[in-house]
């Protein structure tokens, strides 16, 4: 385990223009709140920080569209957020907003500080400017088609079918999304950021951080190896953080510069409210200190390298010890869609539902740097066959054992035999490796190590058959009750960072003073005493009502079939490892009618086997010698006693089946991009 240290655990600061929903706890919230909970549980001095982004175009637009204003935009947004966030036990020091003084100075000193380094350069720019509204048009101002993949409704600032970063003059048939008039190209004067410099000081600290996940790291290498471009960190708005500068009006500082400067404000607020307002500098100077951040991984081009240049430049603050990226969750195997409806609001879940049902599932649904689906059936699954009858069952056996038959007091051990040992030895072991496990950010590990636990509590419980034993071995009974008291003593500590709200309904109930929120991560191990009087217990879970599951999934929307397609990124897509191979023999498989077995050279030597379904549509005679395109890094397989490793492609229109080939000479192993 680590020795005590000093931490500063931020999660992505949300939008305040429209309500949490479900992907955003599944990437961020939730395994923050996880991180941070384990870390006071162990000792060190650890904070949790967070706020609502108040700045930026999303929000100018949304007053503008509600004939509103931003502030009370964001007032009604902060409000919400905040309370959905808390509604799911999140744990936060402080929970603030980017439009508070501390912020807008924290921000404008960055600026200052960089452009008296040299750092900020004012230039000429070419923006999109509507003649209809009189105005230039930032970003999410203006959309269009999208000049890398052709999708119309690209935003001014990034494409979300391709997941490229664009300026608005980059649009294909642009048009301003208030009148939708097609607007003209004018110069604007903005500053930039030298982003460029920091191209080689960058790329050191992402690739020589042993501490940043690799989906993390290998997204931002990526981005870096393209060549880092200076960056416009100013926009033409009045609602956001001032630009510096006597001589400006109407002219804000870039939202992505100002938000993450957010975790800096937050905590400097934090520290003005207690009784050593300078004890922020602890967390951000000291190099001793830990910085972790967790986002969603739509932002860690943000993180990883705009902030890190950010702070390089200003100097004197640490650089973030690691950046968590939590993976896209789709609902219903569909990517989730605001616009068509295509979401779970927080809100609406905790109408109905307990927090650390949805907590458990996030986290022993899949690992953090995977993707995972929200569905509605397998919600109940998990929470009725996991929660009710592995976690809950094993609780309440014991705890009623105990209240029932040895007048509500842990009772009296007697000798250990080897089974009583073993499972208090697992006790510690778990203990040991769910710690290992969340400081790696494995908590889909961790929480299966302590599930684990649990059901070893049921087996043990069966196995020595207390109910048996108590009428005919009082003393062995009253063993195996000490023994599955220690067990359930042992998960409340180990479940509190996971379900906060059960765990402390199993200290409540085992009797035990102050709260389970308060105790000490060795508390999992510290024998819960003979004597100790615990509470009438009642169950921890009830199986949920699939009445109420129907009525959930009956409220999503239908979609048309055309919505049941995935998007995928342009960096998902770069996964596929597509390449010429020349096929040198094809045998059909004397076992099936319609496949062939192929020996493809794809080039310096390499061959390589598929078993494909082409018989039907070409001859052996007609492959041999032929150019195809082969999908290269699929999970070899073996079909009908022969191995295929690769995969060959071909269109599929009805019945009709055809091979993609190169339309002109190409050598085996050429990349296709």
């Amino acid at each position: 385990m680590s020795i005590l240290a000093r931490y500063l655990v931020t999660a992505a600061i949300p939008y305040a223009n429209a309500p949490l929903h479900l992907g955003h706890l599944r990437s961020t919230y939730i395994p923050a709140d996880i991180y941070v909970r384990y870390l006071r549980l162990y000792g060190h001095d650890a904070i949790y920080v967070c706020a609502t982004d108040e700045h930026g175009t999303p929000i100018a637009i949304r007053a503008e569209q509600e004939k509103s204003s931003p502030r009370k935009i964001v007032d009604r947004y902060h409000a919400s957020i905040l309370q959905d966030l808390l509604g799911m036990g999140c744990s936060f020091d402080i929970f603030s907003r980017t439009s508070t003084s501390v912020h807008r100075e924290s921000t404008q000193e960055f600026f200052s500080r960089l452009l008296e380094k040299g750092y900020i350069y004012e230039s000429q720019y070419e923006q999109l400017f509507c003649e209809s509204c009189n105005r230039f048009l930032p970003d999410r101002y203006v959309e269009g088609t999208c000049p890398y993949c052709g999708t119309k409704a690209a935003r001014g600032d990034a494409c979300d079918a391709c997941g490229r970063y664009l300026k608005p003059t980059d649009l294909v048939d642009p048009y301003c999304v208030l009148c939708e008039g097609r607007p003209v190209v004018k110069t604007s004067r903005h500053w930039f950021f030298k982003l460029s410099v920091f191209q080689k000081e960058v790329r050191d600290w992402v690739s020589k951080n042993p501490n940043l996940p690799g989906n993390v790291k290998n997204y931002a290498l990526n981005w870096i190896d393209e060549g880092l471009r200076d960056w416009c960190i100013t926009r033409d708005l009045s609602w956001g953080v001032p630009v510096p500068a006597v001589d400006v009006k109407d002219k804000v500082i870039y939202v992505w510069f100002d938000a993450p400067i957010g975790y800096l404000s937050s905590t400097k607020i934090w520290a003005s409210k207690s009784d050593d307002p300078e004890k922020w500098r602890g967390y951000w100077k000291d190099e001793n200190s830990k910085i972790i951040h967790f986002i969603g991984k739509d932002i860690i081009y943000h993180h990883s390298i705009f902030w890190p240049a950010m702070l390089m430049g200003v100097g004197e603050y640490c650089l973030p010890f690691a950046i968590v990226a939590g993976e896209y969750l789709t609902l219903e195997g569909r990517k989730m869609s605001k616009s068509r409806g295509w979401v779970v609001g927080v809100s609406d879940y905790l109408e109905d539902f307990e927090p650390d049902s949805l907590r458990y599932y996030f986290i022993a649904s899949s690992p953090l740097g995977k993707d995972a689906d929200f569905s509605w059936d397998e919600f109940a699954r998990r929470h009725n066959n996991e929660l009710a009858d592995i976690l809950g069952n094993f609780v309440h056996r014991a705890l009623v054992f105990t209240h029932r038959d040895f007048q509500g007091k842990v009772p009296d051990p007697g000798e250990f035999d080897q089974y009583d040992q073993k499972v208090l030895d697992r006790i510690s072991e778990t203990q040991c490796e769910v710690a290992e496990a969340i400081e790696c950010f494995s908590f889909h590990s961790a929480l299966r190590t302590v599930m684990d636990l649990a059901s070893i509590g049921n087996k043990y419980f069966n196995d020595k058959s207390p109910w048996i034993t108590v009428k005919e071995d009082p003393q062995t009974a009253k063993t195996t009750i000490y023994v599955a008291n220690q067990i359930v003593k042992a998960l409340s500590i180990l479940l509190e960072p996971f379900l906060p709200f059960t765990a402390e309904r199993i200290w409540d109930t085992l009797g035990l003073e102050g709260s389970v929120h308060d105790q000490n991560w060795d508390d999992a191990i510290s024998p819960l005493p003979s004597g100790q009087r615990i509470n009438p217990p009642t169950p921890l879970f009830k199986k949920l009502d699939m009445e109420k599951i129907e009525a959930k999934k009956m409220k999503l929307p239908k979609l048309d079939e055309e919505d049941d397609i995935a998007e995928v990124t342009i960096e998902e897509f770069a996964k596929l490892d597509l390449r010429v191979g020349r096929i040198l023999e094809a045998k059909p498989l004397p076992s099936s009618d319609d496949l062939i077995h192929l020996t493809i050279d794809l080039g310096n030597g390499v061959v390589r086997e598929s078993v494909s379904g082409l018989l039907p549509h070409y001859t052996p005679e007609v492959l041999r010698g032929k150019s195809v395109v082969v999908l290269v890094n699929i999970r070899p397989t073996k079909i009908l006693g022969s191995m295929s490793e690769v995969m060959v492609l071909a269109a599929v229109d009805g019945k009709q089946l055809t091979l993609l080939i190169p339309d002109r000479p190409s050598e085996p192993g050429t990349h296709i991009k």
